[in-house]
């Protein structure tokens, strides 16, 4: 059964897709006490193809960048109820940390990254609002545009 937080992602639209199994030696999520981090989540959309593909500032637009970031943060979240059981587990979205692949020059990078930041306002209220750190980077696995990674306080 849903738990409110899933109940305000659908009245969204949003549905958590299955979660990406790890493509190299690392792990989804670590949990140390009361924290969660989770990994890197690239931009891939519910049909598992990457929402957008490229570099900001060239092929990719912030709009469409927005809406990787978006999906990243989708994706961050199918990893945090697989690892809790229940999104209503989350005390707080602590920090995010985004990965904008760039084309040299590009300075936009914080614009883009609200597009996850705005989904964790969405779906927790104030407790989704968080600590940042956007980074533009020359390239991502599968080049996708955005990866985001998260830490999330939970009971």
């Amino acid at each position: 059964m849903a738990g409110s937080i899933e109940k305000r992602l659908s009245s969204l639209g949003v549905t958590l897709p299955t979660p990406a199994a790890p493509i190299a030696n690392y792990v989804p999520s670590v949990r140390s006490g009361n924290m969660l981090m989770v990994s890197g989540q690239i931009c891939f959309g519910a049909d598992g193809k990457l929402v957008a593909k490229g570099q900001l500032g060239a092929a990719v637009s912030i709009e469409d960048g927005q809406k990787a970031a978006r999906a990243c943060a989708i994706n961050l979240l199918a990893q945090v109820k697989s690892a809790l059981g229940d999104l209503d587990k989350v005390v707080r979205v602590v920090r995010l940390g985004g990965f904008i692949n760039s084309a040299p020059g590009f300075t936009e990078g914080p614009k883009v990254m609200n597009g996850a930041s705005d989904l964790m306002v969405e779906a927790f209220g104030d407790k989704g609002r968080h600590a940042r750190s956007t980074v533009g980077v020359a390239a991502l696995p599968a080049d996708a545009a955005v990866e985001v990674e998260g830490m999330f306080e939970v009971s």
